[in-house]
């Protein structure tokens, strides 16, 4: 009898073990394929091709992409001086799109598929220069106050009341304009190797700068290889680039949209810039400075300096880094933001239950 029962108790167990076994794997394989069609979803709606879009404004047509789902927290990058929202690297807006956030990215006026300002006939970039260097004042066609109206306006378009911010370079300058314009509206502030414009900051070479006001050329061959001069001026010494994917680069911008009177234009918009300082000291906004240590054209004191305006702002310094987005360096920048921006989105997510 006794035996008999050990014999069923044996069979009920291993009965019962095999069933929970198969149990068990069903659930494996339910969790591995959840994730993996979440990886899926995620990927899809992560999507840089998505169609560019127009915002009709009071002054300017902007030229615009949203990636990503428009219930997520919205992520605005705001472009340097020349650059158009392609340049903005795809890997780099899909990370930020994949940690949670909607991208929109778009051209300033005067660059990309935006609006070309009519500038009158009286402005001149050389005399212009001649005026900064004198320290007299320098005349625009537009200020960057009005390209940060610009991109405020974007978002007033598309219903966004509040939003992430993240500029680099001149985009940085503009994004520090828009954070005093609309404080309440701006739950982060990144601003990547950009300045505060304070006088005394160190000035980039002779020869840089003028790299960077060569704009003007006879044909496409020659101005691809002046953007590609460029963009080899703006590199890391500790990376050696390819001169074919430089090329390749400036081919595909130049193709796009070529404006070199709007560029010169834009850099008037700085030239003629006051310092921000005031403006800095008065921000209330959480911020982020990431700034890198070789960079020619905003050496890293700019950056330094504009952390230490900005109250409770965060600085990271990047070895290496120096004013573009090299393939080296986007691990770095990403590992420096991602994990900000990420804080910041957790910290204005409401409150379950409340």
């Amino acid at each position: 009898m006794w035996q008999r029962a050990r014999t069923n108790f044996i069979r009920l167990a291993l009965y019962w073990g095999s069933a929970f076994l198969v149990f068990f794997m069903r659930a494996i394989l339910f969790v591995a394929a959840l994730l993996c069609s979440l990886t899926s979803f995620a990927a899809s709606t992560c999507d840089v091709n998505v169609p560019v879009r127009h915002a009709l404004l009071k002054d300017v047509n902007l030229a615009y992409q949203s990636i990503g789902r428009d219930s997520d927290p919205t992520l605005l990058l705001v472009m340097g001086l020349g650059g158009q929202l392609i340049h903005w690297p795809d890997e780099v807006v899909v990370a930020l799109c994949e940690q949670g956030f909607r991208v929109i990215r778009y051209d300033n006026r005067d660059v990309g598929l935006s609006s070309w300002v009519q500038a009158p006939d009286s402005a001149n970039l050389t005399f212009e220069v001649l005026r900064y260097k004198l320290g007299l004042p320098v005349s625009a066609p537009y200020s960057l106050t009005d390209m940060a109206g610009d991109g405020l306006g974007l978002l007033d378009s598309l219903h966004i009341t509040r939003f992430h911010l993240l500029g680099a370079s001149m985009g940085g300058m503009i994004a520090q304009h828009m954070a005093a314009m609309a404080a309440q509206r701006v739950e982060s502030l990144t601003l990547i190797m950009s300045s505060s414009g304070a006088p005394g900051l160190p000035m980039p070479s002779p020869a840089l700068l003028q790299l960077l006001a060569r704009r003007s050329a006879p044909n496409r061959e020659v101005a691809i290889e002046q953007q590609a001069d460029l963009l080899a001026a703006l590199g890391s010494p500790d990376v050696v680039d390819d001169r074919k994917v430089l090329l390749q680069q400036a081919a595909v911008s130049y193709d796009r949209a070529f404006n070199p009177e709007g560029v010169k234009r834009q850099i008037l918009a700085i030239l003629a810039e006051p310092s921000r300082v005031a403006l800095l000291d008065s921000l209330r906004v959480p911020t982020l400075v990431v700034h890198g240590t070789a960079d020619p054209l905003l050496p890293v004191m700019h950056g330094v300096h504009l952390a230490a305006h900005i109250r409770g702002s965060e600085l990271k310094l990047i070895p290496g880094l120096a004013h573009r987005f090299q393939e080296a360096f986007k691990a770095p920048l990403l590992a420096a933001v991602l994990p900000y921006l990420d804080a910041q989105k957790l910290r204005d997510a409401p409150v379950a239950g409340l």
